[in-house]
């Protein structure tokens, strides 16, 4: 289900894009060259692709919302898989036996 909706919300992030990109710049912005001979040309074609470009940014808000709430949802507490995990050496219980001193060769011991 979460892969499907997140192909949806790839398709309308997608489509935003393309009718963002399809829109003809009306002379408000950075570009503006003060023509205003087609400002009001194709009128409803301008329409149409506002409506549309609102319509597909909310739902494109909606589907990140609802994605992000069911991704939370979904995650819970995971396994720690162990099957790769090194072996501990077992610990001995026993006493550890005394150490020999060693043979004596005319060295000097080291003061503790």
């Amino acid at each position: 289900m979460f892969t499907f909706l997140l192909v949806i919300h790839a398709i309308i992030a997608a489509a935003l894009v393309g009718v963002i990109l399809i829109q003809r710049s009306e002379g408000g912005g950075l570009t503006s060259s003060g023509n205003s001979g087609g400002l009001m040309s194709a009128r409803g074609a301008a329409d149409f692709l506002t409506r549309a470009t609102s319509i597909l940014g909310t739902l494109f808000i909606v589907m990140s919302i609802g994605l992000a709430a069911l991704a939370t949802l979904q995650t819970g507490p995971r396994k720690i898989d162990t099957s790769l995990a090194r072996k501990a050496a077992p610990v001995s219980t026993a006493p550890a036996a005394p150490v020999a001193p060693a043979a004596d060769n005319g060295a000097v011991p080291l003061a503790k």
